[in-house]
């Protein structure tokens, strides 16, 4: 989904070249330039996608298509706008499952990962041309994506345990680092995987 700035939502399949090479066509078309991308489209997988030898094929095709297909799609379509602008800003919501593996989660932790590291692949091949790009690094957030687990409260109770804050993040605080970065405050950051998750990977 590629969004304007109150002018209206642009619906689209990110694993589909032709529908983000239109979406993107048509916030052109409505704003003249791009000057960010957020890439924030994401799944876990099913139940089915859990320790590497037994996630099926298409499980784990359907998770790396929306968490690396879906950034790598999006990100192509957008660099030479910002390549003739001679700035721009990438920002792919990554995992800290991309730094630091989830147990039973292989085919998620893999695609996290790839994301973090084609955040340093576009940060290095781009930077001569004033574009930039960082990822965002969440722990665990209760969303719709989690609530199945953490609406069980002995299951929560056992994530919450290994964060030293002690508690999950609310999708406004990814929100609000996202907003920090989009602002360009952070003009020297690029490359950078910025971990948002209570301290959960420091032990």
């Amino acid at each position: 989904m590629i969004a304007g700035d109150g002018d209206g939502v642009i619906d689209c399949d990110v694993t589909d070249q032709d529908a983000v090479r239109r979406a993107v066509d048509e916030v052109l078309e409505r704003f003249g330039r791009i000057d960010v991308l957020v890439n924030n489209a994401g799944i876990t997988g099913s139940p089915a996608a859990t320790i590497l030898h037994e996630t099926p094929v298409d499980e784990w095709d359907r998770v790396h298509a929306v968490n690396v297909r879906g950034p790598f799609l999006c990100s192509r379509a957008v660099l030479p706008t910002m390549i003739e602008q001679g700035a721009g800003h990438i920002i792919t919501i990554a995992s800290v499952a991309g730094l630091v593996a989830f147990p039973g989660r292989a085919a998620y932790t893999a695609s996290k990962g790839a994301a973090v590291m084609l955040t340093k692949s576009i940060a290095v091949d781009y930077a001569t041309y004033g574009v930039r790009a960082n990822a965002v690094c969440p722990g665990m957030v209760y969303t719709p994506m989690t609530s199945w687990r953490l609406d069980q409260p002995e299951l929560r109770e056992r994530v919450e345990r290994q964060i030293p804050l002690g508690r999950v993040a609310q999708p406004e605080e990814i929100a609000e680092a996202v907003a920090l970065l989009a602002s360009g405050r952070f003009g020297y950051m690029t490359g950078h995987p910025l971990v948002i998750d209570g301290g959960m990977s420091a032990h």
